[in-house]
């Protein structure tokens, strides 16, 4: 069997369990079955009724939720009409509905020493941790994702314009400047102001002596 098949009988298992829980079955226990000694089915679910009522109620409803969320029929249907000890044959897992008496009786999960008795709670949490597994394991062999590329974000038409106009200028303005000969600058000469020559004084006349 392979891993996928059992872990889509633990669900069913499971999803059976809930609904004795539900139903206020009491004592409810799922025996793994010891593959030498088992036979054909993997588990037993075994769960009891304080009267025929509540234990066909139970059958009932785990015949229901079964076919209603998993499309999954049983193979044979005992005991439904009595309602001490309804059997329900899924091949791959019974179910055993129980009065409290008759249950004590036949003391089903003594006739199966080697079977491993577990709660609800139990086998849900252990199907859970091989699922997270199976998951874990998925991952760990899928390939890495490559990040997506980022695509190009388009830019307004202005801007472009605008910034291919100043390259443009800035051309034009160098390719004038290159076929322009320089002027040369005449440097300015600054004129020293003459300094006018400063006039002699005259000399005096001596006057005539009287």
């Amino acid at each position: 069997m392979t891993t996928e098949a059992r872990q889509q009988i633990r669900t069913l298992v499971q999803a059976a369990a809930a609904v004795c829980e539900e139903k206020k079955g009491l004592n409810t226990r799922i025996l793994e079955l010891d593959p030498i000694d088992s036979g054909l089915s993997d588990f037993f679910l075994v769960t009891s009724a304080t009267n025929d009522r509540q234990a066909i109620t139970i059958a009932d409803e785990i015949e229901h939720r079964l076919k209603k969320e998993f499309g999954v029929f049983p193979n044979s249907v005992e005991g439904r009409r009595k309602g001490d000890w309804i059997l329900l044959d899924y091949v791959d897992f019974v179910v055993h509905v129980f009065l409290v008496e008759r249950r004590a009786f036949y003391d089903i999960e003594r006739l199966r020493k080697s079977a491993r008795p577990l709660t609800p709670a139990e086998f849900d949490a252990e199907l859970k941790a091989e699922l997270a597994a199976k998951t874990l394991a998925a991952r760990a062999k899928a390939p890495a994702r490559k990040a997506p590329a980022k695509k190009a974000v388009a830019k307004p038409a202005t801007a472009g314009r605008i910034k291919a106009a100043v390259p443009a200028k800035a051309a034009a303005k160098n390719s004038a400047s290159a076929t322009e000969p320089a002027v040369k600058k005449t440097p300015v000469i600054k004129a020293a102001a003459k300094k006018s020559p400063a006039k002699k004084a005259a000399p005096r006349k001596k006057g005539k002596k009287a």
